[in-house]
């Protein structure tokens, strides 16, 4: 643990109950202050909304027009929070798809989810999601394309995907480009809408692929954007090979959001759209180095914008700190579900209401294993809470390679950007290093001046004071919620089995599926 940590049952607390006291029940309530329970009932809604998530992959906070992002159009983003609330403060509970959609689906964090808090794992029956209640409560539930994944739900016991019932027979034909998804997602969404009940309510996950890599490079220039007005984020080279590849992932996300228009339409054909709470958002942050599969900004902080008639003000925005773990208690609530005792997120019904509501005052975020990228099977266990000014990190294994063991550096997606990082590394001296170097325990930025992440502050005499307040809090929460990390029993994490491919070339434990029994705890 960081050097400068106290005695964790210190009272620092000014009321009777221990600070150690206050802070676990505070965590297990989800860090919040909430406002009573209101409901579809106290909203004036005569039911509880249809509820759809449109969840993109690897799209990172502020890619959206809505925010006047150069070459980059979403108007049917842009109308969801133009006609309901954008939240500029959400984010993903991980920086890996799979996990974060498990924490989505229980409303906890990833390390209280077992195999699913690592990436391409398994998926424990162990949690109820909100989908499973949605459904027992009287919705039709479905989902189409990405539900949870990658992993294995079946070996965790359950009898279809987390999200819900599968629709996904429709393929799309004459696809604009390669690289796409050949899924139909409006088709199997008009599936799915056939197949419920007159009156019921319905709980839909449309789960794009995009903008996920692979992608057809080059497209977003053929497509007339314009490479000279793109501006990369300062970890990344600002070179014509970065500024065409962030072009073409922009192309991507353009066409998530025309698969949302078309969504749109149906159900404002169908009369609906109105009786539907629209959530858009992401699973985690842009395919490129030192964002997806990094608790910095551009790896966790994603859009989200809520569009409900019933329930939600128009142009409205919140700043108020969000994570993916609220979603499941939010429509819960909506729906009138009780919340299950394991949810520890905290619902947005009070935000809906009023943006200025009091929510949370942090958020924490954390990765394990994303992909089989060291040496045994190892992953890179970080830890991290987010505050208005604040991301402080915790790294538990500093002496491994955050983006992999060299020269694979397999936990970046593969890419022109990351081929040009490798390749001309001399070029980038300081790029390269920040995106594959090893990092130090403790990692502290000014999110507000720095929200690039390029300024570590936690060796810095006048930041003291934050950091350890923030390192205290972090530990303080993790520990109440069971995170074996600070528990004594983090090495579990390493002992869960990866379901996707396997590189044995990497040396030590390689066997795909298979748990690795040197890390397996003894019973």
């Amino acid at each position: 643990m960081p050097a400068h940590r106290r005695n964790a049952n210190e009272s620092q607390h000014p009321h009777s109950m221990s600070r150690r006291t206050f802070l676990q029940s505070a965590a297990l309530a989800g860090m919040a202050v909430t406002a009573p329970r209101i409901g579809a009932a106290s909203t004036g809604a005569s039911r509880p909304p249809n509820i759809l998530l449109a969840i993109a992959d690897d799209w990172s906070w502020p890619h959206a027009s809505y925010w006047g992002c150069p070459q980059l159009s979403t108007p049917h983003f842009d109308r969801v929070a133009r006609e309901g609330m954008l939240c500029t403060r959400a984010f993903a509970a991980a920086p890996q798809c799979s996990p974060n959609r498990a924490a989505l689906l229980t409303g906890r964090n990833i390390w209280q989810l077992q195999e699913a808090g690592t990436h391409a794992s398994i998926f424990p029956k162990t949690y109820p999601v909100y989908t499973d209640l949605l459904e027992q409560a009287g919705y039709h539930v479905g989902f189409t394309a990405k539900g949870w994944g990658p992993g294995n739900w079946q070996r965790g016991g359950w009898a279809r995907n987390p999200a819900g019932t599968d629709y996904d027979e429709r393929k799309a034909a004459d696809l604009p480009r390669s690289g796409l998804s050949n899924t139909d997602y409006v088709g199997n969404f008009d599936d799915f809408l056939s197949k419920r009940p007159s009156g019921t309510p319905f709980a839909f996950w449309f789960g794009s692929n995009e903008p996920h890599r692979i992608y057809d490079e080059g497209s977003g220039v053929r497509a007339g954007k314009d490479p000279s007005r793109v501006t990369p984020p300062r970890f990344l080279p600002d070179d014509p090979v970065v500024r065409r590849d962030i072009l073409d992932y922009f192309l991507e996300i353009e066409y998530f959001d025309a698969q949302l228009g078309r969504i749109l339409e149906r159900l404002e054909r169908s009369g609906e759209l109105d009786d539907t709470l629209i959530v858009v958002t992401s699973d985690n942050g842009m395919p490129f180095p030192k964002a997806k599969a990094n608790v910095y900004e551009y790896g966790t902080h994603v859009p989200l914008a809520m569009r409900w008639p019933g329930g939600i003000r128009a142009n409205t925005t919140t700043d108020s700190l969000i994570s993916s773990i609220d979603l499941a208690p939010t429509f819960l609530e909506l729906a009138g579900v009780p919340l299950p005792v394991t949810v520890a997120g905290c619902s947005l019904c009070p935000l809906l209401r009023d943006p200025a509501a009091a929510h949370r005052d942090h958020v924490l975020t954390g990765r394990e294993r994303h992909t089989h990228a060291r040496y045994d099977n190892w992953g890179y266990p970080s830890r991290a809470i987010r505050t208005r000014d604040y991301l402080y990190i915790r790294n538990f294994k500093p002496d491994r390679w955050p983006a992999g063991d060299p020269e694979g550096y397999y936990d970046i997606d593969d890419g022109p950007t990351k081929r040009l990082l490798l390749e001309r590394r001399a070029e980038f001296p300081d790029l390269f290093e920040a995106a594959v170097g090893k990092r130090p325990e403790e990692e502290l930025y000014s999110v507000k001046d720095d929200p690039e992440c390029m300024h570590n502050l936690a060796g810095r005499s006048e930041c003291s004071t934050d950091k350890t307040r923030l390192a205290d809090r972090l530990e303080d929460l993790l520990a109440a919620q069971g995170d074996p990390r600070v528990t004594g029993n983090g090495d579990v994490f390493e002992s869960y089995p990866r379901v996707s491919a396997m590189r044995p070339e990497l040396g030590g434990f390689a066997e795909q599926g298979e748990y690795n029994p040197a890390y397996t705890p003894k019973r």
